[in-house]
């Protein structure tokens, strides 16, 4: 598959060949919904806390007496019953786990497979060289006007802070925009934007990377491993 690398201004500078067969070949959506779920499941953080009509602040007072008015017995405006009152049953603050878990080989072909789905679609944007010489919005928000870029997209910036830290400035502020590390790409975020914005570099560093390793070398040699003594 060839895809199209174009520069900060739009215009196509050349291609970059990518093997399908190395993100899947073809998309398998169950895996990548297992995946998907198994991310945004763990977003959650399991603390939720809701109070009761004991712990919501008001008057305590009766609201009117206990017989005589033809209405049914009621004692302060805190009940469940009323608008602003508490809960009945009201959740506490005991953290609950949502945490899924799913093996590292099946992470990273679904987050593979995610890629090669963006690129069947041609929502992939590869830019040669994805760098800024001063922190500017309106610079930024013309870059993507020139790529076409109408919708949601994901940013994936260089793993060198110097490199992307305009770019980071000059993204931050713009709607629609999420900004993320190269080196980071999942599936959860790719499928949560319509198109992926990314440099050539970044991109054949994360396609070669410990993302590449899907079978029994991701545990008996992984890449990127800390070698004792560094």
């Amino acid at each position: 598959m060839d895809v199209p690398v174009y520069n900060m201004k739009g215009s196509e500078v050349g291609k970059l060949t990518i093997d399908e067969k190395s993100l899947g070949g073809e998309v398998n959506a169950a895996l990548i919904k297992q995946a998907y779920v198994r991310y945004h499941a763990n977003t959650r953080q399991g603390s939720a806390r809701t109070k009761n009509r004991h712990e919501v602040e008001g008057s305590t007072r009766k609201i009117y007496k206990q017989k005589g008015t033809g209405n049914a017995r009621h004692g302060d405006r805190k009940a469940n019953l009323f608008k602003g009152g508490g809960h009945g049953h009201s959740k506490k603050r005991t953290r609950e786990d949502y945490r899924l878990d799913m093996p590292k080989k099946m992470r990273r072909k679904a987050n593979r497979n995610a890629l090669l789905a963006k690129l069947v679609d041609n929502e992939v944007r590869i830019v040669d060289r994805l760098e800024m010489a001063t922190p500017k919005t309106k610079d930024f928000t013309a870059f993507l006007e020139a790529l076409k870029i109408d919708r949601t997209a994901l940013v994936a910036l260089p793993v060198e802070g110097d490199k992307a830290a305009n770019a980071r400035r000059s993204a931050r502020n713009v709607d629609n925009v999420t900004l993320c590390r190269a080196d980071q790409l999942n599936c959860f975020d790719m499928l949560n934007h319509r198109y992926l914005v990314i440099g050539k570099a970044e991109l054949e560093a994360w396609l070669n990377g410990p993302t590449s390793q899907t079978g029994k070398d991701a545990k008996v040699n992984p890449l990127g491993r800390v070698k004792e003594g560094a």
